[in-house]
């Protein structure tokens, strides 16, 4: 797998500029197209349910309100997106045939009003990677991370605590054997390619599979990737052990898990602990 379009979803918060930290700086390491995208809400889309006692005035108010502030929206990510650019000194390019010569990272800014989910899943499924900043604690539905991670069929990458360029030097893989597992190695290997050192952490007890973990690092090495193995206690749980196994690191790689076959998805307990505790980049692939 090749890294040449990374879609950035923006909603004009202040989470949007750790996104486009972490999508800029991969994009020069894959060389990639960034593709930032604000979804501009549309107030019939938006306005709660209108009584039959509701005047067409206050209805009225209710419209403009709300365009006023989806406009204002639109215009702080717009403006976020410009400005991390510049810092980042990427060129605009429209399509591939507008890139500079000699290729290199690009940018390109997309607005369009609709429904912020749909949108996301159909240019998200044409993306090779989605950065994403985490869900803000405590903001209840995080609905375009949601269906970024398990409507896309793509990975997913979320920016560390801060706005801080991507490393990958060093990148633990944590791996349980699952299809989610599975898949998250498989995306993760153009990053694992260019890592100096590369991990695989399983949480087991003594003895548990111990030839079934090796057997991810035999797989690594197929690809030219030396990875190491660590075996760690899933104490006093598997998320925390998860964390304090990549405290060094620079990625953790994982498979993102729901406790939900519903459209409104539930983040599994490790996924949603990682989101919340953890300050390092995930790189999350359902």
């Amino acid at each position: 797998m090749s890294i040449r379009k990374i879609l950035v979803p923006l909603d004009g918060s202040e989470r949007d500029r750790m996104a486009l930290t972490a999508a800029f700086s991969t994009a020069r390491v894959f060389e990639a197209h960034v593709q930032a995208m604000h979804v501009r809400i549309q107030p019939a889309d938006s306005l709660p349910f209108v009584g039959e006692g509701m005047s067409a005035a206050l209805v009225q108010e209710l419209v403009e309100l709300t365009e006023r502030e989806s406009a204002a929206r639109a215009a702080v990510a717009r403006q976020t997106f410009e400005a991390a650019r510049a810092a980042a000194l990427l060129p605009i390019a429209d399509d591939p045939s507008s890139r500079p010569p000699g290729g290199g990272a690009t940018a390109g800014w997309l607005e369009i009003p609709g429904q912020e989910d749909d949108l996301v899943v159909r240019a998200g499924r044409l993306a090779d990677l989605i950065v994403l900043s985490r869900p803000a604690t405590g903001a209840g539905s995080p609905g375009a991370f949601n269906t970024a991670l398990f409507e896309t069929g793509r990975p997913l990458l979320v920016p560390g605590a801060q706005a801080m360029p991507i490393r990958m030097d060093r990148i633990v893989v944590a791996w349980d054997g699952s299809a989610q597992a599975a898949r998250a190695l498989a995306v993760a290997l153009p990053f694992l390619d260019r890592a100096e050192q590369v991990t695989v952490v399983t949480c087991e007890e003594d003895g548990d599979d111990e030839a079934g973990s090796a057997e991810v690092t035999a797989y690594l090495a197929w690809h030219g990737i030396a990875a190491g193995l660590r075996a760690v206690p899933p104490h006093p749980g598997v998320a925390e052990a998860l964390v304090a196994a990549a405290t060094d690191a620079d990625l953790l790689v994982m498979g993102g898990y729901s406790h939900s076959r519903l459209r409104e998805m539930i983040l599994g307990g490790v996924t949603r602990y990682m989101l919340e505790k953890a300050t390092l980049p995930l790189l999350l692939m359902h």
